[in-house]
């Protein structure tokens, strides 16, 4: 009970670590209550139960005056992992770690048995459980970090799936997050190469345009998916703008360089030392993590023409008569719209 309790307040104390009169200084006025509480389902639970009783105790005896720890409760997925087991005689359980064990799949991939590196015997396949020091299917993180990097470890671990879902570990994912990151490690020192070769290029401006509103949509995605806490798709925006980059040659060193440090900026939160690394090579000012986010241009946003799809079996002059006249589509037409039908399909009115 007594580890239950000093872990339901010490939080506290941080609000004021120097105030040796009281239980709770001064500074929680400032601090508290915290704005996002997260936290895995099977420790939320009962943290978060101990801190609510001893908050409001607190707050009857007049030390603080607020009636919630914490404004939002955001619960995490957990990792989980395949598990692979013996049973002894006696009834009890060995537990293998994957890297002991041969695994045997049928045409489909699927695993079907098992047996130990170390003595060809069978194993039993005990499926996907969570991940578990007694079950031995737990990824140290210091042998993913020596191996790929703190910034490997990090991007795979939030780009595997939404995070208030499990999600299951896998060995390629983490070697598909370092592969993206050696690309834009590549890709930034050429790019850093070819901005510093001489007299530029004749820019293409419909390129330029085209990356600026791609770079700025992106970015409005991103910041939507920050608020949301909804970070597997972040990178995933990232990856798209990174893409967008690999395709801008013509696009102009000053479109390339505002799309690069967007780029940089919106994965910083994810992969804080390459991205601080190429920050500096990039001789973009000061350091990164001391410069303004990024926020989506609104001039960047705006399109000379736009497509609009409406499914739709019917004759030409009825198909116009029906988008005119609904509401949500009418607002964006004018009249003079280019319109093109594929018949039994879909219709597209070219702005």
């Amino acid at each position: 009970m007594d580890t239950f309790v000093d872990s339901s307040w010490y939080f506290m104390r941080y609000c004021d670590p120097n105030c040796h009169t009281a239980m709770v200084g001064p500074g929680s006025r400032y601090w508290m209550p915290i704005d996002q509480y997260i936290g895995g389902i099977e420790h939320a639970v009962l943290h978060l139960l101990y801190a609510r009783f001893w908050i409001k105790a607190m707050r009857d005896e007049g030390l603080v005056d607020f009636d919630e720890p914490f404004k939002n409760l955001f619960t995490q997925g957990m990792l989980l992992r395949e598990s692979y087991y013996r049973q002894a005689e006696d009834g009890s359980r060995r537990w293998f770690y994957p890297s002991e064990v041969a695994v045997h799949h049928d045409e489909k991939g699927r695993p079907v048995s098992a047996t130990a590196i170390e003595d060809g015997l069978p194993v039993t396949v005990g499926g996907v459980e969570k991940m578990s020091k007694s079950k031995n299917n737990v990824v140290e993180p210091k042998d993913i970090i020596n191996r790929f990097g703190a910034d490997t470890a990090r991007l795979f671990t939030i780009f595997a799936g939404p995070p208030d879902q499990s999600t299951i570990w896998s060995d390629s994912g983490v070697e598909g997050a370092y592969r993206f990151l050696r690309r834009l490690w590549s890709f930034a020192v050429e790019e850093h190469a070819r901005w510093g070769e001489g007299e530029e290029p004749a820019v293409d401006d419909a390129q330029a345009k085209h990356v600026r509103f791609m770079t700025h949509s992106l970015l409005q995605q991103i910041n939507n998916d920050y608020e949301r806490l909804q970070y597997n798709t972040v990178v995933s925006g990232a990856m798209k703008l990174l893409k967008v980059l690999e395709g801008a040659r013509k696009a102009g060193r000053q479109t390339c360089r505002e799309s690069m440090s967007i780029l940089l900026q919106v994965l910083h939160p994810v992969t804080p030392h390459i991205t601080q690394v190429l920050w500096e090579e990039l001789a973009f000012p000061g350091a990164i993590y001391d410069s303004t986010w990024p926020t989506p241009s609104s001039d960047a946003l705006k399109q000379d023409k736009v497509t609009m799809m409406v499914q739709a079996d019917a004759e030409h002059d009825t198909i116009r008569s029906q988008a005119q006249s609904d509401t949500t589509l009418a607002r964006h037409l004018k009249g003079n719209e280019r319109m093109i039908v594929v018949p039994n399909r879909l219709v597209n009115f070219i702005a």
